[in-house]
């Protein structure tokens, strides 16, 4: 009789860089069930969703755009990842950032852009870092659970926005549910005429580069990856655990506050209930396929906007729910999530 046994037996270091690769085909082949129980054609979709947002300048640069604040919250997760802080908190931490940003745009009326651009940015970092605080503290001083605190922080400024909006930032004239216009001294500057590209891009590239510094070039990022791959080991070694670890979340919160800021400057000019569609999620998924590497996170987040772009041409082409691209965002998560776990475990023949 055949009989197996599952083992414990680390797969070796290269094989994580394949992981990404693999994960993308098997993701596409579980979602092609879901597009066919639609009634359409799985490569057709997948052309839409991988060569179309490709095929003409002004969709190509629309990926670029939709990229942008995933490029911010992925390097913000991974960042906090790469320490061992599970910081699921991107997504509030982002509204935190908006937030600061519309504040910021109605009070600095005729503030030149080199004052008023800097002034955005630094608001986005300051307010996601004090959204991020509270859980980071209970962290490091009562040890608690900051996927749980960081989750509860989301829910929290979703209603604080709601309350703004339906309050005392509704705007006045249309009453609609959105804060009056920045001043045009705190817009995000656009790169390409006529089109949504702004300055956040290049920001957002040169925190990725930033970070990549920080985590592989500095003491600073040794001694955070050495507490992600064990905390008793890192305090035995003399690294102060909750200091590190404290400062992390921070940054963290920060990165993913200019991500908001970048939203209001950039794209919308004031803040809106619907500011992320889950942007700081996203980033998760986007982390974890980019390996918790900087570079890995850049590419990972060009996928995701080509991804978010390809599911908006599917969606007009055949007539599917545009919620296939969050299909597909999931999908993508759970399986790279599962090869990291199997990655570990091989399968034994038992004589």
């Amino acid at each position: 009789m055949l009989k197996l046994k599952i083992e414990r037996a680390p797969a070796p270091v290269w094989m994580r860089s394949l992981i990404p690769i693999i994960a993308i085909p098997v993701t596409f082949l579980i979602t092609s069930i879901i597009i066919l129980l639609d009634g359409a054609n799985p490569l057709t979709a997948y052309y839409h969703f991988l060569i179309s947002p490709l095929a003409s300048k002004s969709s190509a640069i629309e990926v670029l755009v939709k990229s942008t604040p995933l490029l911010l919250t992925g390097a913000a997760v991974a960042f906090a990842f790469n320490s061992g802080y599970w910081n699921i908190g991107a997504e509030g931490q982002l509204y935190a950032g908006a937030i600061a940003a519309a504040w910021l745009g109605m009070i600095l009326k005729d503030v030149p852009p080199y004052l008023g651009i800097p002034a955005m940015v630094l608001g986005g970092f300051a307010a996601g870092m004090l959204w991020a605080f509270p859980s980071a503290i209970l962290k490091v001083k009562l040890k608690v659970d900051e996927v749980v605190t960081t989750l509860l922080m989301n829910s929290i400024v979703l209603n604080v926005t709601s309350f703004l909006l339906n309050g005392p930032w509704r705007d006045p004239v249309s009453m609609w549910p959105q804060s009056p216009e920045i001043a045009s001294g705190t817009v995000f500057f656009k790169l390409i005429p006529r089109t949504r590209l702004h300055f956040g891009i290049i920001l957002a590239v040169v925190i990725l580069i930033i970070t990549w510094f920080v985590i592989k070039r500095t003491s600073f990022g040794l001694k955070m990856r050495a507490i992600g791959l064990s905390k008793e080991g890192a305090h035995f070694a003399g690294i102060k655990v909750n200091k590190t670890m404290l400062t992390v979340a921070l940054v963290s919160g920060g990165i993913a506050g200019i991500a908001g800021a970048g939203e209001v400057a950039g794209i919308h000019f004031h803040l809106i209930d619907a500011i992320s569609d889950g942007l700081g999620y996203s980033g998760i998924i986007i982390a974890t396929l980019g390996g918790l590497h900087p570079f890995g996170v850049g590419l990972a987040a060009l996928f995701i906007g080509l991804i978010d772009t390809g599911a908006q041409t599917v969606s007009r082409a055949m007539g599917v729910p545009v919620y296939l691209g969050d299909v597909v965002q999931s999908t993508l998560l759970l399986v790279t999530l599962s090869l990291f776990l199997l990655q570990n475990y091989r399968i034994r023949r038992v004589k």
